[in-house]
């Protein structure tokens, strides 16, 4: 049976040394790892940035072939007055706001940014879900 987690988010990349720069503007900080891969750890996971071209070879696919999913990374905050700083920061860093800090129906408070090659990012605050003294985010809150 396949454990309900995800351990590793890998964005490929066209441009390796600058998406690295990015996401090191952003504050985070990269880990050891082999030529040619950019690891960042998270609390419970890593992301990856790895060069387009070999992601799509790994899979044995064109480079066509990967397109663009409708996918979201998402980073919760613990309180709403988070959003629109972060938000900030990632257009400072080269991100592109797709849609400012707003509050959303279901009580929430959120905004959009796409890095710079287009990897869409939420930041969040969901009030019923505060994260855990580490972070950690669960849906109905951290336990």
């Amino acid at each position: 049976m396949m454990e309900q987690r995800i351990s590793l988010i890998t964005l490929g990349v066209r441009d390796l040394a600058a998406q690295t720069a990015f996401y090191t503007a952003l504050g985070w900080q990269p880990v050891d790892s082999p030529d040619g891969v950019v690891a960042f750890d998270l609390i419970g996971q890593t992301l990856g940035l790895y060069p387009l071209e070999d992601l799509a070879r790994d899979m044995g696919l064109p480079v066509d072939a990967l397109g663009h999913g409708a996918v979201t990374l998402a980073y919760n905050v613990r309180d709403k007055e988070q959003v629109a700083p972060l938000l900030a920061q990632a257009e400072a860093a080269g991100a592109r706001i797709l849609k400012p800090a707003h509050d959303v129906f279901w009580g929430g408070h959120i905004g959009y940014f796409a890095d710079p090659e287009g990897h869409i990012w939420e930041i969040a605050h969901n009030p019923f879900a505060p994260l855990a003294p580490d972070g950690a985010f669960q849906w109905n809150g951290a336990v």
